[in-house]
């Protein structure tokens, strides 16, 4: 990423389509035009808006890595100086799921005294990497891991809020 910045997570709702709970990345790290970099923390979240009876299931990456998406777009419109055109998730293909939960992930190995460094790895790192698109749609790959290790990955195609043609 040539593009280091970060935003913390009320200034990343103010830019994406989803607020309150529903805003599940804490911070932006880094991003450019080809790509972008997010963190989330609330995985573990016992009152997450995506966790079930059974926890928080893997597919819910694909949702981490959409907002990740939706934050890309809106950065590049700002930085174009117009506004982001909304987007919509229009699939999801090759997705690898390598964990079956988020919410049961193992602990980076930290010292447990040291809070910080435990919740400095028990982060989800979000990459969205921009592989082609035009004025209507976009594609993109996306990778979540946590602590070093893999969770999901795979590619998404996000549509464009464009007029219909008549």
């Amino acid at each position: 990423m040539n593009t280091p910045q970060t935003l913390d997570r009320d200034a990343i709702a103010a830019l994406i389509p989803h607020s309150g709970a529903m805003c599940l990345l804490a911070r932006l790290e880094a991003w450019d035009t080809q790509g972008i970099v997010c963190i989330a923390t609330n995985h573990r979240d016992a009152g997450h808006p995506l966790r079930t009876r059974s926890g928080l299931l893997a597919p819910c990456a694909i949702e981490y890595a959409a907002q990740a998406m939706a934050l890309h777009g809106a950065l590049m419109g700002q930085a174009a100086g117009a506004p982001a055109t909304p987007g919509y998730l229009a699939s999801a293909r090759g997705v690898r799921l390598h964990v079956l939960r988020l919410d049961d992930l193992p602990f980076a190995a930290a010292d447990a005294a040291d809070t910080s460094a435990a919740r400095a790895g028990d982060e989800l790192r979000i990459e969205a990497t921009r592989l082609a698109g035009d004025a209507r749609q976009i594609l993109y790959a996306f990778s979540v891991s946590h602590a070093g290790r893999p969770i999901a990955d795979g590619r998404a195609a996000v549509v464009l809020n464009t007029a219909l043609a008549a």
